[in-house]
């Protein structure tokens, strides 16, 4: 029996799509869920692929959530571009079992309010030459939790947040599924060498 995920998202679902990509011919993982907060073009790319979905009615509400996770047997909930606070009451029925993946390098650029271009101006604001994505636990505040991997890359000489945005999501789209392997071998998230 394979590791079942399922995947919050709130946008378009870059993440999203990479791992489905990635996983597509693997038996060691399977995404069997895709939760939203929003009319996310994501969506659409899940029920493309046959993958089940879920638009929450409201993301504050813990029981929703537990219960569609509950329903799906899910092993590991990834956020994968999604922007909102799970509610604390499925981060500690699920503790351990949450991942996200964050444009930057943690604990730098992380925290409220610190994603997409915001996230890319920081780094560039901050005279920093080295950027990148950072897989990590999640608990009850953004971006917080135990790091298990990072990868990183010198910041691009054009240095526009666009420009560095390209690079990093590069990075998250190979640090993802690299993250989901780890863990669904594993049996549990846990740290792992990324190259």
């Amino acid at each position: 029996m394979s590791y079942r995920v399922a995947v919050a998202i709130s946008g378009r679902g870059s993440n999203l799509v990479v791992l489905l990509d990635a996983l597509a011919h693997d038996d060691v993982a399977e995404v069997v869920l895709v939760i939203s907060d929003r009319a996310a073009e994501g969506l659409e790319r899940a029920t493309e692929r046959g993958v089940a979905i879920h638009r929450l009615a409201d993301f504050r509400d813990g029981a929703e959530w537990r219960r569609v996770l509950t329903s799906t047997a899910c092993d590991l909930l990834v956020l994968a571009g999604y922007l909102r606070l799970v509610p604390a009451d499925v981060v500690h029925q699920m503790s351990g079992r949450i991942i996200n993946v964050h444009p930057a390098l943690l604990p730098r650029f992380g925290g409220s309010g610190m994603h997409g271009a915001r996230v890319h101006e920081a780094v560039l604001a901050s005279g920093d030459m080295e950027s990148g994505a950072t897989v990590h636990l999640v608990d009850e505040a953004y971006d917080r939790g135990r790091i298990l991997a990072q990868g990183r890359i010198a910041v691009p000489v054009a240095r526009s947040a666009a420009t560095l945005a390209a690079a990093v999501l590069e990075v998250e789209h190979r640090l993802l599924p690299a993250a989901v392997r780890a863990a669904a071998v594993a049996g549990h998230p846990v740290p792992f060498v990324f190259a």
